[in-house]
């Protein structure tokens, strides 16, 4: 009887599919407030004088609390502990709060004048407020990884994950292209004020999510007094398991070093559009949140193809090769055609599109049920260390070597960035070349479908 209700779980499609899209709007929602604020640098920098160390600084401030105090990896322990209801309605009230801290630093009400730390209180209130929204939205990200491990597994994994980063890319792209036309016609907090709307959607989504979940596990204790298996249940001891994993270091590794070259690349990537390709700052937003838009088409492309032909470990290689490609020639002083600049990030939103779809069912091959939400929650805090310290470094070093004045106006040399962004690249690109050597020593799966 349980094994009957469990398939019928399994192949429900309007369940399943259903309980995705209702998770994939509060993620949709997190990716908007996200990005929202990284096309107003410079707008950020005129009317409350913020300077681009700053502003690095801010972007850093997401990955603050998860990286030193350890926020994601008990997130991952919550996650497996107490189930992905709990957790994802407790991360989804982190984001709102958060993102309400924010949006009172926007104002300006926080104060611009009082400096702390070597910060403006106002940068200081707005990324406390980031910060917090951070630790929400990664635990939130683990959250619908794991729901879509344990509802898909066998399925359409792969597709049904690149169907969520797609979705949550729109969240992405919507950010990009109405933040600067919005605070310009509005006001700077405007842009940040509507995320807040959209998360407190999002809250109400996941707990109709939550009921939808509750029903299916009374569906299974009708058939059985305990719906998991002993084998399926978490213990301290998986965390060792998960450490002593190489596959884990190297799929850690790559997802670090991969969205290094992505997502502190794209806080900045609108006044590179703006200083030295001279695309006009309104639409400057937009190019710079191509990726998002790639992705949103094909992930789910991709995520299908790896469903039914395999290659992760291959188009995870593919996808950091681009990633260098990229980054060189934006690094390249003397090419500053407008049209260069848009491709190249067409072509981000490739590399962006198929790493993700591979890499996160990926994760699902090489450990158990029981053991995804801390597995999950340890590749996030290691790649949280990057999404911290590399805009920092990158807004540090801009202030600091590529900042130069032009009638009368500061302008910034990007070339110095590119070339580290270049660097990190190629550095995925040799652990990605591991782990498919790994794969075939181990016997991870990752170059097989994932439809049995």
């Amino acid at each position: 009887m349980t094994e009957k209700l469990k398939q019928k779980l399994n192949d429900s499609k309007a369940t399943r599919w259903g309980a995705l899209f209702i998770v994939a709007f509060t993620m949709m929602a997190a990716y908007y407030v996200n990005d929202v604020v990284a096309p107003l640098k410079s707008m950020l920098e005129a009317e409350l004088s913020w300077t681009s160390s700053e502003f690095g600084f801010f972007a850093g401030a997401y990955s603050f609390l998860n990286v030193f105090l350890l926020m994601l990896i008990w997130g991952g322990l919550i996650l497996d502990r107490f189930g992905i209801r709990f957790t994802g309605k407790l991360a989804t009230i982190l984001m709102v709060g958060g993102t309400a801290l924010e949006y009172y630093a926007m104002t300006g009400l926080a104060g611009n004048e009082t400096m702390m730390f070597g910060y403006k209180l106002g940068v200081l209130v707005a990324s406390a407020g980031y910060s917090i929204f951070g630790v929400g939205a990664e635990v939130a990200g683990i959250t619908v990884t794991k729901i879509i491990a344990k509802w898909f597994k066998g399925k359409e994994l792969a597709t049904a994950m690149g169907v969520q980063v797609a979705l949550a890319r729109i969240g992405s792209q919507v950010g990009y292209a109405v933040a600067i036309p919005m605070a310009r016609s509005l006001g700077l907090s405007a842009p940040v004020l509507l995320g807040l709307v959209l998360l407190i959607g999002g809250l109400v989504a996941f707990f109709a999510f939550s009921v939808m979940d509750k029903k299916l596990d009374k569906q299974l204790e009708t058939a059985s007094a305990d719906t998991e298996d002993e084998s399926e249940k978490f213990s301290f001891k998986d965390v060792k398991n998960i450490l002593v994993n190489p596959g884990f270091w190297l799929i850690a590794l790559l997802c670090v070093l991969f969205y290094s070259c992505v997502f502190p690349f794209q806080k900045f990537a609108s006044e590179l559009m703006t200083t030295k390709y001279g695309i006009d700052e309104n639409v400057a937003g937009f190019f710079a949140g191509l990726p998002a838009l790639g992705a949103l088409i094909l992930t789910p492309i991709f995520g299908g193809y790896i469903d039914k032909h395999g290659k992760s470990a291959s188009i995870m290689m593919l996808g950091a090769a681009m990633l260098i490609g990229v980054h060189f020639v934006y690094a390249l002083p003397f090419v500053h055609y407008w049209l260069v600049a848009i491709v190249l990030m067409i072509i981000l939103g490739i590399a962006f599109s198929l790493v993700p779809s591979a890499m996160w069912p990926a994760v699902a091959k090489i450990f158990p049920v029981s053991q995804l939400g801390t597995a999950y929650a340890l590749i996030f805090f290691i790649q949280n260390i990057g999404l911290w310290g590399i805009p920092t470094m990158i807004g540090a070093v801009l202030d600091a070597y590529c900042k130069s004045e032009v009638n009368g106006a500061v302008v910034y040399d990007y070339t110095l960035p590119m070339c580290i962004f270049t660097g990190i690249a190629c550095l995925s690109l040799l652990v990605a070349l591991l782990l498919k050597r790994a794969d075939k020593k181990y016997g991870y799966g990752l170059e097989k479908a994932n439809l049995n």
